[in-house]
């Protein structure tokens, strides 16, 4: 039989005899089983809710008696960001961001309610799911059960004996390494069972459930390879043992924590008094619809005269009111994109800034990965704000129309007992507006936005592989 299997079959049997090892396993295995059912069931009931809250809001929307377009403006409406299918292996950032949004005229309001609001403050440790097992778990099991594979061999003297007896360093490794390789897959086998039960949904989408899988993969055996080379390098069992624990504790605990707060320091982002108190600022710069002296609605008057070739807004064929409410509309959401671009750009900035801190930790280039194939990143919640926006604009806007086109200019300012019923429209109008359909990131983008993570990893772990290299040839050097 191959030297390498024989030095394989031998740890893993060693490892067997272990019951702290067993043990251990066991309960990393009932732990990734228990988080893949226990985040399938909480997305599903936060899937359900957000359904029914949705229907609830639309009914209510759809419930208003007749009345005027304007008052249907500002009544509002809510919408819900629905779940990805894979939301349940990684959920990302949907915990910090806010899962509803209040829809309304002459206003971009931000998402709300999201989880760690209205949990317990160890939502922000992480949450059990699949993924939260297989980044921070998973490879503190591989250092507790395979810290000793080499240096236990110096320490008991057996590895002096293997080389003179013909095993080779390289061999050696390669043993120890394909039984440690062994217990990674048998380690993340559960989560990726759990994973392919989660992304059995309707709307998953193969390609990024392949690099989730491939990245996860990857993770785990640069684990493996950095606690052999760990215990390759290190003299005593003990002291292989506290360097893989301390560099656990830097690279999955320690980084992935100062990284965002170092990204805040770095690109502060406005907080939401000084960005409304500066959206106002500019609002007043841009002119006051209200006011029938003030310049640019003036001459926006004086254009919409001409161009119907009338001299008074009485003889419009259309509501005035209707268009100063689709142009002030126009102004005032111009203005918020500015503010949400700007605001997502500073985002951006610190989103590359902590993927940055990848080349220092494999774990948040797995996170990286791991989010953006779930499409549950930064990305993912700033698709659902702008499809929002959109939607809110072309909601008012309809509204705005339906008040120029179906109310007279003279009803829509008359003061007589009768006027309000005159200037209401049906109801039908707006249970006639569509209703918002959030569109998911295609496959394609998906896997774009993933890559970088992926390749970051690979190179983790090639750089693992080829110290093993010169780690072997020490091995023999030791030997003579």
């Amino acid at each position: 039989m191959n030297l390498v299997l024989l030095v394989a079959r031998d740890e893993l049997r060693l490892m067997r005899r272990n019951r702290v090892a067993v043990v251990a396993f066991c309960l990393l295995v009932l732990l990734a089983l228990v988080a893949a059912f226990v985040s399938w069931s909480h997305q599903r009931g936060i899937a359900e809710q957000r359904a029914r809250f949705q229907a609830h809001a639309t009914e209510a929307f759809d419930a208003q008696p007749n009345r005027h377009p304007h008052r249907v403006v500002h009544y509002g409406h809510f919408i819900f960001r629905p779940l990805g299918p894979l939301a349940a292996f990684d959920p990302g950032v949907d915990a910090f961001t806010g899962s509803s949004m209040f829809l309304e005229g002459h206003r971009q309001n931000s998402a709300n309610f999201g989880d760690v609001r209205q949990s317990s403050l160890l939502v922000r440790f992480g949450q059990l799911t699949p993924a939260f097992v297989l980044q921070v778990i998973a490879p503190l099991l591989l250092i507790f059960l395979g810290y000793g594979v080499v240096a236990r061999e110096r320490q008991q003297g057996t590895l002096r004996q293997l080389l003179v007896q013909g095993v080779s360093a390289r061999q050696l490794i390669g043993g120890k390494l394909l039984a440690l390789g062994a217990v990674a897959i048998l380690i993340g086998l559960p989560g990726m069972i759990g994973f392919l039960l989660i992304a059995g949904q309707p709307g998953a989408l193969a390609g990024p459930m392949a690099l989730i899988a491939g990245g996860y993969a990857a993770y785990l055996a640069l684990w493996s390879v950095l606690v052999i080379l760990a215990s390759a390098l290190v003299p005593r069992s003990r002291d292989a043992l506290l360097a893989l624990i301390a560099l656990w504790a830097v690279v999955v605990i320690l980084l992935p924590r100062v990284a965002p707060d170092v990204a805040a320091q770095a690109y502060p982002l406005a907080t939401k008094l000084e960005t409304d108190i500066a959206i106002q600022r500019d609002l007043r710069r841009l002119g006051d619809s209200h006011n029938p002296d003030d310049p640019f609605f003036a001459a926006f008057k004086q254009k919409v005269l001409r161009q119907y070739g009338v001299t008074r807004v009485e003889d419009l064929p259309v509501n005035y009111k209707g268009l100063l409410g689709m142009e002030g509309e126009k102004l005032t959401s111009g203005l918020f994109d500015e503010y949400a671009s700007r605001s997502f750009a500073t985002q951006a900035a610190q989103s590359g800034l902590m993927d940055s801190f990848g080349i220092a930790s494999p774990t948040l280039a797995l996170r990286r990965l791991s989010m953006a194939a779930a499409g549950t990143d930064l990305n993912g919640h700033r698709r659902f704000l702008e499809q929002a926006e959109a939607y809110r604009y072309d909601l008012v806007q309809r509204l705005n129309k339906l008040q120029a086109d179906a109310v007279t200019y003279a009803d829509d300012t008359a003061q007589d007992a009768g006027a309000d019923q005159r200037k209401r429209v049906s109801a039908q109008n707006w249970q006639a507006m569509p209703m918002f359909a959030f569109k998911p990131a295609s496959a394609g983008d998906l896997t774009r936005a993933a890559m970088p993570g992926l390749w970051m990893l690979l190179v983790w772990l090639l750089i693992a592989v080829l110290a093993l290299i010169p780690t072997a040839r020490r091995l023999e050097r030791g030997r003579k």
